[in-house]
């Protein structure tokens, strides 16, 4: 995340996740991943909506000091993640790599198994049990 007190520079950069009812089951399988990683705060709608009672009006979660923003919409959409934005996550060990990439994958689909693919070494790319794109390569 990018913060800055300049004027005329934005407060806040982040990446922000829109789901439609498991924001925060996600939220928690993603903080389980990685050891920092955390759920920030989470502000929940209530009795008087727009969303269903308890669900993710705004939440922050970190995970390798990287924060994220997401929320339950109250509407279903017409659109939903996409691979043409994923996250990016870089490891450093074999053994991390695969332990992340199943986890990831379980539920999910492999877009690219883990293999070298000329670019690295050891990449794999899958899009996660909630939709949202993942890209793992070992450094």
């Amino acid at each position: 995340m990018l913060t800055s007190s300049l004027p005329g520079m934005p407060k806040q950069i982040a990446p922000f996740l829109m789901f439609t009812g498991d924001a925060e089951q996600a939220m928690t399988f993603y903080t389980s991943l990685v050891d920092d990683g955390r759920i920030v705060d989470i502000t929940r709608y209530g009795p008087e909506g727009p969303g269903a009672e308890g669900t993710v009006q705004r939440a922050r979660f970190s995970l390798a000091g990287q924060e994220f923003l997401c929320t339950d919409s109250p509407p279903v959409h017409d659109f939903s993640f996409t691979p043409s934005f994923s996250v990016w996550i870089e490891t450093e060990s074999e053994e991390e790599i695969q332990r992340l990439f199943a986890a990831l994958a379980d539920g999910g689909t492999q877009l690219m198994p883990l293999d070298d693919y000329g670019f690295s070494r050891r990449f794999g790319w899958v899009n996660d049990r909630y939709g949202v794109s993942w890209q793992l390569n070992l450094a």
